[in-house]
């Protein structure tokens, strides 16, 4: 043994394997319409959310298409577009636990520490948060001076890095497809409103509830894309 250890598999990749297994023994055919979602996890046993991220690697590696409101197809050989040949990415759905668990300690720390010009800014933040939904455009700039704004005034420049750094993983080709899908104005309004309570509870200086309101914010974000 020469020691170099080998990358366990994620969890989506080892999904992803068995439908592409499938699909190669000829269980699913080409051109041939998925089970939905919830039949095939089922079938897998496997969560719904692992499939779901599975399902969205095998659209980047042209596998299969999908197609909104309509199902999930595999493409047959000759039709597929190069296959994405790099890093697809974490798992969202790690991350976003990831993310709940830090986050939500980070902003019991900025809940003491918060100073009124961090409150001003995240006040600020949000409204122009509200100026790019209403126009239509998609404030991830906003939505991540939001988290990261949160994270400095813990007094803690380490955590601050974290979470910029986790919050920049949805830039990967799994989560940006994922994203692609699924983002919408409407999960970005839900998105926004949860960022008011949560600014809400850090001006009431109520750490509980603002870590309470950061986690459930963190929660619905990872269902509105991985379980609806």
């Amino acid at each position: 043994m020469n020691g170099i250890r080998i990358p366990e598999r994620r969890l989506y990749q080892q999904i992803a394997d068995q439908i592409r297994g499938l699909v190669q023994n000829g269980q699913f055919r080409f051109g041939q319409r998925l089970p939905a979602e919830r039949e095939l996890a089922q079938q897998l046993g496997v969560s719904r959310p692992s499939l779901r991220e599975a399902l969205i690697a095998l659209e980047l590696d042209g596998t299969v298409e999908i197609r909104m409101g309509s199902g999930v197809y595999v493409v047959p050989a000759a039709e597929r577009r190069p296959a994405w040949s790099g890093s697809m990415g974490e798992s969202p759905a790690e991350l976003m636990q990831a993310r709940a668990t830090i986050e939500g300690a980070a902003i019991v720390l900025a809940c003491a520490r918060i100073t009124p010009d961090g409150l001003a800014s995240l006040r600020q933040t949000l409204e122009a948060m509200a100026i790019e939904i209403e126009e239509g455009r998609k404030p991830v700039d906003q939505d991540r001076q939001f988290h990261l704004t949160i994270a400095t005034q813990s007094g803690n420049s380490v955590i601050g890095r974290i979470v910029g750094d986790l919050f920049d993983e949805r830039h990967s080709p799994l989560s940006a497809q994922l994203r692609e899908h699924f983002e919408t104005p409407e999960t970005w309004s839900f998105a926004l409103a949860e960022h008011e309570e949560i600014l809400t509870a850090l001006e009431a200086r109520d750490g509980l509830l603002a870590q309470a309101m950061m986690r459930m914010h963190l929660e619905e974000s990872k269902r509105r894309w991985l379980d609806r």
